[in-house]
């Protein structure tokens, strides 16, 4: 696919000269909000809106000098891949990097197909204030490169406390523990759990990049997490559910089409919402009312699971530099109806991060190894590319 680029040299506020980005190109999803730039998030809910201001990620682009090159084709509100452009700017050089929604992994995902690298920052370091997305407690900007050394660069640029977005850590990140001079040292955690019921080529995959990394000195170290399988269930309920809520104000008084028509106001709700979103949206809304207003007691029951699975993750990762999950490289194509299930299908091994709200660092796949991605401990988001950096050299050698 070739990347829509909507404008041709569009930022009407050029970047600041002479900062640590002069010279990157960043490429961004209509998802993020930049100041007269046509903003709909793939949705039609969204149809014609213009951005009437910078998102803090746009102004902290501009500030540290990199240069906005244009906006990529997205999933509706970026959820899934189905349909997205994402990770192609990079993949054939009309951009050096992208911010990507990432709510259930699609930035890692997107940046394995694009034979790039994508980071996941760790809730509460980047700002999300002008994102438009569906899921507030797990959807972040991620960041895609070809190099973990950019992906540093941009994170330094990006990160930091934000006055209107309160959700945002107050203190700096830790100062990063050491890590090995080379492989050697490193200990990576894998989660057998992780590897059930995955397409045979990318449980193989994975099993190739770990020997690989194995052969260099990297330990390899198995870690039980009996519930693992609770993320993605998790992720499906309290997802959604969000997602119902956070929809509400596409009711086309403040946002969204009014179709004509409608006798009163309740028609006129349902008639805006049934045209606003397409089939794949719709039907993750529809899954979360039912939690919301028939089966509340399940999401409740939900988010104490989550907090016992974010406690279970920080304390695996503790005991290695990095967990170590599969990563697929591809999504379905031939999606007619993009039914829910097969639109996250791709995002099995993807949705522990998001959960949990840790770092996660999408490795491509080199020579016989297949993608992987690390996840490291919350706001541990520099060693973990510091890490990345360490593996990318093995992984090269053995091309």
């Amino acid at each position: 696919m070739t990347p829509i680029t909507l404008f041709e040299n569009p930022d009407p506020a050029p970047a600041v000269p002479g900062g640590p980005l002069c010279g990157t190109r960043v490429a961004l999803q209509p998802t993020i909000s930049v100041a007269g730039w046509p903003t709909d998030a793939g949705s039609a809910a969204l149809a014609g809106f213009t951005a009437l201001e910078d998102a803090t990620v746009v102004q902290r682009l501009r500030q540290a000098g990199a240069a906005l090159t244009g906006l990529t084709r997205t999933s509706e509100f970026g959820f899934g891949l189905h349909g997205s452009q994402a990770g192609e700017a990079v993949r054939l050089g009309a951009a050096d990097a992208e911010l990507v929604l990432d709510m259930m992994g699609e930035c890692r995902v997107a940046a394995a197909r694009a034979g790039a690298y994508g980071l996941t920052p760790s809730a509460g370091l980047v700002s999300r204030l002008g994102l438009i997305g569906l899921i507030p407690s797990m959807e972040r900007c991620g960041l895609l490169a070809r190099s973990c050394g950019t992906l540093h660069a941009l994170l330094a640029a990006l990160a930091g406390p934000d006055g209107r977005d309160l959700t945002l850590e107050e203190a700096p990140p830790p100062a990063p523990a050491p890590l090995p001079a080379d492989a050697r040292g490193v200990t990576l955690g894998v989660i057998p759990q992780a590897l059930d019921g995955l397409p045979a080529a990318q449980a193989e995959g994975f099993r190739a990049a770990l020997a690989r990394l194995a052969t260099a000195g990297v330990a390899v170290r198995e870690l039980s997490l009996p519930e693992y399988d609770l993320f993605a269930l998790v992720h499906a309920i309290v997802g959604s559910v969000e997602a119902s809520s956070c929809a509400g104000r596409y009711d086309s008084v403040r946002y969204g089409r009014r179709p004509p028509g409608a006798k009163n106001w309740n028609e006129m709700y349902l008639s805006a919402r049934g045209a606003a979103f397409g089939t794949c949206v719709k039907s993750f809304l529809i899954q979360g009312a039912f939690f919301q207003f028939e089966r509340y007691a399940a999401y409740e029951n939900a988010c104490r699971i989550r907090a016992r699975l974010v406690a279970a993750a920080q304390r695996l990762v503790a005991e290695v530099d990095a967990l170590a999950l599969p990563l697929p490289d591809r999504v379905p194509e031939d999606i007619t109806a993009a039914p829910l299930a097969e639109i996250c299908a791709p995002f099995g091994c993807t949705r522990l991060a998001s959960v949990t709200g840790q770092p996660a660092l999408a490795m491509p796949a080199a020579g016989a190894c297949g993608a992987l991605q690390l996840v490291g401990p919350r706001l541990g988001d520099a060693r973990l590319l510091a890490l990345g950096e360490t593996l990318a050299a093995v992984c090269r050698e053995g091309k």
